[in-house]
């Protein structure tokens, strides 16, 4: 029986199905790294300082190993080896962007003079397109003589520790580069997400990789398919949040669960916040950009700025997850599908709910859960019998009314959000003031009162004497003794507040 034969494996079998034909031989690690060793000596070693001072100084300050040989995920055979080379020569994001192509030139130039690569057969030596582009070449091992593929990525060094502060991702996000451009600066903590993990978790993930090859990329080899770290992610969510991090489950309904997420692609929203906080508004802002991009979202967790699955063939990967379930592998001794574990297409978070004169609520709810939940869950907490009425306004936005029948994730809510409850009866209706600062708060007016009342409302929760304020309305000034149907001001309008002039025109209706 060969590997290949994954579908015609029963469920019960999988964990001797990994260790059987995907768990790879010591021997074949050893093998592999002690002829890649031979690569990282070669960088250490030299100075690839350009001609005529193109590029300065640029010692090799480390040599690391990611993805599967790093993480240690690596399936049996595997013969691709991944190295990121930190150079003393970048000292900022924007250095290594702009000299990134020269120093690829200089260590290809450099390598095929090395006597002791050329003894390894070395080959196929190009700089080959990508994100970044990076160089590739081909050696053979020093027992077997079996052709290894090597990429070296050059990188900055922007991690002095394994414990990133957040001067270092807001570098990064203000750096503007290409999504991913940078993530191999940030290889190590990229390669510690995953390394660290339990035995049983690697064994899913070389499960699941396995599945991918074999029955995804091969069958489709030119359709543009997602990268193997987006399933390697994925599957981490699917093991984080279906088990609560358990050391110990079963590998079957691990499986099961990854193709049912797969299928449901088109629903994912999942992120990490281990290296970074959303404390800082620059990363909040720009972690809050993404997560209201087009789905499937997988924010790479080293890299806040890169969305690991955008851009791919996902409903290639949802059709090969739904043959999957339908094969043995899936299926237990009793020919019934293999359950899977309770996983949310997006993470649960905290929702803050604010109210003037009342302390703020906290409550956790899931994005994809409808409104009228949320407010079933206010209204047991706090025993309201008005009309709850929601809103709330991203940094820099417009403040927005949150219908019942609509999610969070209708609004782009997927991290923890700040949301504004105001308790109307009716005929009464909500209007929204936007301050100078740009920050607005949510009233309640009857249609027939007059805007002073507003203003004592404005004065009351901000301080702002009412004499001292204007209010405006699509470029009007509002009078305090004019009602606000006279204005034809409807629910969950903006009326601009600012500080009154010596002199201010009005506007009455007519």
């Amino acid at each position: 029986m060969t590997a290949q034969e994954l579908y015609g494996f029963p469920a019960s079998k999988l964990d001797s199905f990994v260790a059987r034909w995907l768990q790879p031989t010591r021997e074949w690690k050893e093998e592999v790294l002690e002829t890649v060793q031979t690569v990282e000596q070669f960088l250490r070693q030299e100075n690839f300082r350009g001609e005529r001072g193109l590029v300065r100084d640029a010692r090799v300050l480390k040599v690391l190993k990611v993805g599967c040989f790093g993480n240690g995920t690596v399936l049996r055979s595997t013969a691709e080896v991944e190295l990121v080379v930190f150079l003393s020569c970048f000292r900022s994001f924007q250095e290594e962007a702009k000299h990134h192509h020269t120093v690829l030139k200089l260590i290809q130039k450099r390598m095929s003079y090395c006597q002791d690569l050329l003894d390894l057969g070395l080959s196929n030596l190009s700089v080959t397109a990508g994100v970044p582009s990076r160089l590739a070449f081909t050696i053979q091992t020093r027992e077997t003589w079996k052709t290894i593929t090597v990429t070296i990525v050059p990188a900055y060094r922007a991690l002095s520790s394994s414990c990133p502060n957040s001067e270092v991702y807001v570098n990064l996000i203000k750096a503007n580069g290409y999504p991913g451009n940078f993530s191999p600066s940030f290889g190590e903590l990229q390669r510690n997400f995953v390394k660290h993990r339990p035995t049983k978790l690697k064994s899913l993930l070389r499960m699941v990789k396995h599945w991918y090859q074999q029955y995804v990329r091969d069958k489709c080899p030119r359709a543009n398919l997602p990268p193997l770290y987006a399933l390697e992610l994925l599957t981490v969510y699917a093991w984080e949040a279906g088990t609560q991090e358990d050391a110990n489950f079963r590998l079957d309904e691990g499986l099961s669960t990854v193709m049912e997420l797969l299928q449901d692609h088109e629903l994912i929203c999942i992120y990490w916040t281990k290296y970074y906080t959303l404390q800082h508004p620059v990363i909040e802002a720009c972690v809050r950009r993404q997560l209201r991009g087009e789905r499937p979202i997988i924010l790479d967790p080293a890299d806040p700025t890169h969305n690991v699955a955008e851009g791919y063939r996902w409903d290639i990967v949802a059709q090969r997850a739904n043959q999957c379930l339908k094969q043995d592998c899936c299926y237990d001794n009793r020919d019934s599908p293999v359950p899977s574990w309770t996983v949310k297409r997006a993470p649960d978070i905290q929702v803050t709910v604010q109210q003037w004169g009342r302390s703020d609520l906290i409550l956790w709810a899931n994005p994809y859960e409808p409104i009228k939940k949320l407010k079933e869950k206010i209204r047991l907490s706090r025993g309201y019998s008005g009309l709850q009425r929601l809103s709330f306004q991203e940094p820099g936005g417009q403040r927005q009314l949150i219908r019942s029948h609509c999610s969070l994730a209708y609004y782009g809510i997927f991290c923890d959000t700040h949301i504004c409850l105001l308790d109307t009866v009716s005929p009464e209706i909500q209007v929204f003031v936007k301050n100078p600062d740009g920050e607005s708060h949510a009233y309640a007016i009857h249609p027939l009162d007059f805007v002073l009342n507003l203003k004592q409302q404005i004065e009351d929760r901000q301080g702002l004497r009412s004499q001292e304020q204007q209010l405006e309305f699509q470029g009007h000034v509002l009078e305090d003794w004019f009602d606000f149907k006279s204005y034809s001001i409807q629910d969950s309008v903006t009326i601009i507040l600012s500080k009154k002039r010596e002199e201010t025109a009005s506007f009455a209706p007519s």
